[in-house]
């Protein structure tokens, strides 16, 4: 690999189509504010640098890095590229990940709106995530260990896994299909209305309102806080551990817990069976 060190590149495209690189504390930045410093290369391994210019790495292919900083002012960082790994570095502009496949990130900082849209097989580790609907229309995302603030989480996705995880967030997991949450804690509101196929497994889930319109739900002993109006028209099999504040209307299925605050019926289509025990 040929190796570039201690430079500072602050034209556009200032190593287009280049391959088998090895980029090391070095500076993306500087005052002919060029864009597209990286842009249809491969083989790229870039360690302890700086980016503070748009859109680096789009149409890469192999791309590792390591111990960077991407700044608020490297918008759309990763867009259109595949088999890539990021360890210890900070995310932190807008977009940052978007249209990629074959995804490693661990020990990250992310801040980033809009982050992750479109993603195909991404694998995340011990990592705190910060932004507005994350991970839109994605599949195959493998979570561990991730901490994740932010609105609108998840939504759309599909087949993925996520354990041992926070997440603070509002309206997740809508649409989301074929998924699994286990070992987590989900705090928001309005969680996963409309999805399918969506396991719930010893998670803690707080907040008001959530699983409703959703079809083949799972919850395997749960933890629930103050979650009011719970399940409405949905088709779900539960075993809750803790007291409920509210059930209304579940459409079809069972939902096993030791008590309710107020079990809501009045709708002739609910079908489904609160049964205390």
């Amino acid at each position: 690999m040929t190796r570039i060190e201690h430079e500072t590149f602050d034209m556009e495209r200032a190593l287009y189509g280049s391959a088998q690189l090895m980029i090391s504390d070095c500076r993306f930045d500087g005052p002919a504010d060029g864009e597209s410093a990286c842009k249809e290369c491969s083989d790229i391994a870039v360690k302890n640098c700086y980016f503070n210019l748009r859109y680096p790495f789009w149409h890469d292919h192999g791309l590792a890095i390591e111990g960077s900083e991407l700044t608020e002012l490297c918008r759309a960082a990763l867009w259109y590229s595949d088999h890539i790994e990021i360890r210890d570095t900070k995310l932190h502009g807008i977009k940052a990940l978007r249209e990629c496949s074959d995804v490693t990130l661990s020990g990250c900082d992310v801040i980033s709106p809009e982050f992750g849209w479109s993603v195909h097989r991404m694998r995340m580790q011990d990592t705190k995530l910060q932004g507005e609907y994350v991970m839109m229309r994605s599949d195959h995302l493998t979570f561990t260990g991730v901490e994740l603030d932010g609105k609108y989480s998840f939504q759309y996705i599909e087949d993925s896994v996520f354990d041992r995880c926070v997440f603070r967030t509002k309206d997740a997991f809508w649409h989301a299909k074929n998924v699994v949450v286990k070992n987590s804690v989900v705090q928001g509101e309005y969680l996963a209305w409309y999805c399918e196929n969506v396991t719930f497994d010893h998670c803690k889930i707080i907040g008001t309102q959530p699983l409703c319109y959703c079809k083949g739900l799972k919850l395997v002993d749960c933890e629930m806080e103050e979650t009011d109006l719970s399940f409405e028209k949905s088709e779900v099999e539960a075993t809750i551990i803790t007291d409920v504040v509210s059930v209304k209307n579940p459409r079809l299925g069972h939902i096993y817990l030791p008590s309710a605050g107020e079990i809501i019926m009045d709708d002739p289509d609910a079908r489904g069976e609160v049964i205390v025990r």
